[in-house]
């Protein structure tokens, strides 16, 4: 449980399923417990960064005994809330929304993509990964009354924040954008962008900083 009054940063909730990723290997292993020391070499954060990760949300680890494997797997998961099933709609049927959902479609538990979502009357009507493409104009309706939890957006930048707007309106819990825009929404919906060429950038930062560092040497 979250410590009460404990405000947890941005950056220790992007560590966790991370970490929930090692202890399903783990977990494969046959692995029962482990050390914050071990699970430290294991994962490359340091024994101190994980005990304070964790405990933000409760004590999980045993003195002389660490963490069990399995049971801080429940916790972490139930931390993040994947002890449950969200139901997604898809807005943007073109390359980078089949992709997506054909990525979403191999996920293993706890997301579903309901129904897909376009405007080009050339999409509407088909289906991908069995996911049936419907009519733009349905939007709402279709969120209000399936329950959707999780807006995926994957139109281009002028038309973002529209969707935004409208997911909103209907009532929709959280939007993954993979727009290239930064997009406004309401308090009540959580919002979590992926803007793939911020990662590239970074990449390239990095690939230049380990040369400069070499040419120092």
């Amino acid at each position: 449980m979250r410590r009460k009054n404990a405000k947890i940063s941005n950056a220790v909730i992007k560590r966790l399923p991370r970490y929930r990723r090692y202890l399903i290997e783990l977990q494969k292993k046959g692995v029962e417990k482990i050390s914050s020391k071990d699970f430290s070499e294991l994962i490359g954060y340091t024994a101190s960064q994980i005990r304070q990760d964790l405990n933000n949300f409760g004590d999980f680890g045993q003195q002389g005994y660490g963490y069990s494997v399995d049971g801080l797997y429940r916790e972490i998961s139930a931390i993040l809330g994947l002890d449950k099933e969200y139901r997604m709609v898809l807005i943007g049927a073109g390359n980078l929304g089949q992709a997506i959902s054909k990525y979403a479609h191999n996920l293993t538990q706890g997301f579903k993509i309901c129904a897909a979502f376009e405007v080009k009357p050339e999409l509407i009507g088909k289906s991908i990964e069995g996911i049936d493409i419907l009519d733009y104009e349905e939007l709402v309706t279709y969120v209000e009354d399936n329950d959707i939890d999780i807006g995926i957006i994957c139109v281009n930048q002028g038309n973002a924040q529209e969707v935004a707007d409208r997911l909103s309106f209907a009532g929709i819990k959280g939007i993954w954008n993979f727009a290239l825009v930064d997009l406004e929404v309401p308090g009540h919906v959580a919002l979590e962008s992926v803007h793939l060429s911020d990662t590239l950038h970074s990449l390239a930062y990095h690939m230049n900083d380990k040369r400069k560092h070499s040419s120092s040497k």
